[in-house]
């Protein structure tokens, strides 16, 4: 514990500012302060000593030099108990308070300010009295975060001017956060307008998890710092502790349902959808998305862009007498659950059920570190540039939605991807098919054709001679999606053996011509999109 007798307040950003200074004068501080924070305070009613009494100096060169002195950083730097006696020789009186944030150069960069601008809203001396009190924080206390005001005016009443070490630990670790984040800031600028550009990274609140994506591999996971939002600001609110495989695959879940309108449900297994769906509510979008692989959703990850409701889970059969009934998933996420569906789901005592905005799934930019390399992207949000029909054929009629809903789809599965998509005749969109993660664009076809088939085939309720001319009706009505063009005929002949009549795909290949030209005979209608989904 420290009591605070002297205090340098030295702001860029001055909200609250006043307030801890009348805290720290009610409890007997000296205030020490320079320039606009000085007159700040004055201006409500503070004592204040300017930094000139303390430096022995003037300020000068437009403000450039203010703090930076040996009487000024000594003030702040010895060590109370080994420099006691020298710092008594040498007339160097303790600060026990910094409280100091820095200019503001991350505004003036991302407002595209020209380098003699940014050059000069390079804080020097803050940084300095930063570094200083954080490195001597078992005597003094530093604070660079406005947000940490109200919790310190808070504790310095409590214990009567005072800061115990558990605090100043804290306050120390911001401290030092602060300044790399500044200095990091400056260098990737600086880099930039050199033309050499740079990137660092930071990340924080690091959580150790059970293990990575196998039992032999440790993991962990953090937030990258400064994000407005990020996946690791999600809530639990029952089930196991979420594992390394867990959070992939949430946030493959919330990518997927991020840009469908609502209520739009994905089943997620290994990254890729197995089912996705739009329909009028949560309940039925989780039905159909289900049936897209109900074989494959076995320990996936479900994950809702609206509310989900007790009717929702009870599809799920969590509580069926007959465990054989109940649908085994690892989470399920959703921005929020009504009172009545957390009751459901906590009956199954492991299930993850996680509250979280689809919109935290965002990357941007997006990152991927591959062997000590880094790279970076923009996010792909961009979902064509055209809806151009190519073919003689042309669909009777062109249902945007679909097309979107399937472009969403194919963008999600892993290169070269190809799904098969539908409009149920309540007006759901569902995923049918999907074939992806495939060296061959015609397996992937062949994968996407065979699993939507076979989910017509389980749905036909009819008499068995009937089942074939009912898979033909409806692979007529579905549209496949390609995340790449076709690059051989090869692939026209392959889906429309499989029953479909209306492909889309990016276009951009050297046989494009020769890709029209067999659709045409074979009485296929083709779009082209201008923009290609690889996922890798």
């Amino acid at each position: 514990m420290i009591t605070i007798r002297r205090a340098l307040l030295s702001v860029s950003d001055k909200t609250g500012i006043a307030d801890i200074a009348r805290c720290l004068h009610r409890h007997g501080c000296e205030l020490i302060s320079t320039g606009g924070t000085a007159d700040v305070l004055r201006r409500a009613g503070l004592p204040v000593t300017d930094v000139t009494a303390v430096t022995g100096s003037p300020e000068a060169f437009g403000g450039r030099m203010k703090t930076i002195s040996f009487a000024l950083e000594s003030a702040i730097l010895f060590d109370r108990e080994r420099d006691a006696q020298e710092a008594a020789r040498l007339g160097v009186h303790p600060i026990d308070l910094v409280v100091c944030n820095l200019y503001p150069f991350a505004a003036y960069r991302a407002a595209g300010a020209d380098r003699a601008t940014l050059l000069e809203q390079i804080d020097v001396g803050g940084p300095t009295m930063i570094r200083a009190a954080a490195k001597n924080h078992r005597h003094v206390a530093v604070v660079t975060d406005i947000l940490d005001y109200p919790g310190l005016i808070d504790e310095l009443d409590r214990q009567q001017g005072a800061i115990d070490g558990a605090r100043r630990q804290v306050l120390m670790r911001k401290a030092f956060n602060c300044t790399a984040d500044y200095d990091s800031d400056i260098a990737q600028a600086m880099d930039e307008l050199a033309g050499e550009p740079s990137l660092r990274l930071a990340f924080e609140k690091g959580a150790a998890l059970r293990y990575g994506e196998n039992p032999h591999q440790g993991a962990r996971w953090f937030r990258r710092r400064g994000a407005p939002s990020s996946l690791h600001d999600l809530e639990q609110v029952g089930g196991s502790a979420l594992s390394y495989n867990n959070i992939v695959d949430i946030h493959s879940a919330l990518d997927a349902v991020r840009s469908l309108p609502l209520h739009a449900c994905v089943v997620i297994k290994h990254t890729s959808p197995c089912g996705l769906a739009v329909a009028s509510s949560s309940q039925r979008a989780l039905m159909v998305a289900w049936a897209g692989d109900p074989v494959s959703a076995f320990g996936s990850v479900i994950a809702f862009n609206a509310p989900v409701d007790r009717a929702t889970v009870e599809f799920l059969a969590l509580d069926h007498s007959d465990k054989a009934q109940r649908k085994f998933i690892e989470a399920v996420v959703a921005p929020e659950f009504t009172p009545g569906a957390l009751p459901l789901l906590a009956q199954h005592k492991t299930l993850r059920v996680v509250c979280c905005q689809p919109a935290a799934a965002a990357d941007t930019p997006g990152i991927k570190i591959v062997g000590n390399a880094g790279l970076v992207q923009d996010a792909d949000e961009q979902l064509w540039s055209t809806l151009t029909p190519v073919t003689t054929m042309r669909p009777s009629q062109i249902d945007r939605d679909l097309l979107e809903f399937g472009i969403v789809a194919v963008r999600q599965v892993r290169s070269n991807a190809i799904v098969v998509v539908r409009r149920l005749a309540d007006r759901a969109l569902q995923l049918l098919g999907v074939g992806g993660g495939q060296p061959n664009r015609l397996v992937s076809i062949r994968l996407a054709i065979d699993k939507a088939r076979d989910n017509l085939r389980a749905e036909y309720a009819g008499p068995a001679f009937g089942v074939e001319a009912y898979t033909a009706s409806q692979m007529a009505e579905a549209v496949l999606v390609s995340d790449a063009f076709f690059p051989f005929p090869d692939n026209v002949d392959m889906l429309a053996a499989g029953g479909i009549t209306l492909a889309l795909q990016p276009g951009g290949s050297i046989r494009d011509g020769a890709v029209i030209e067999r659709a045409n005979q074979l009485g296929v209608a083709m779009m082209f999109t201008g923009v290609r989904h690889f996922k890798h």
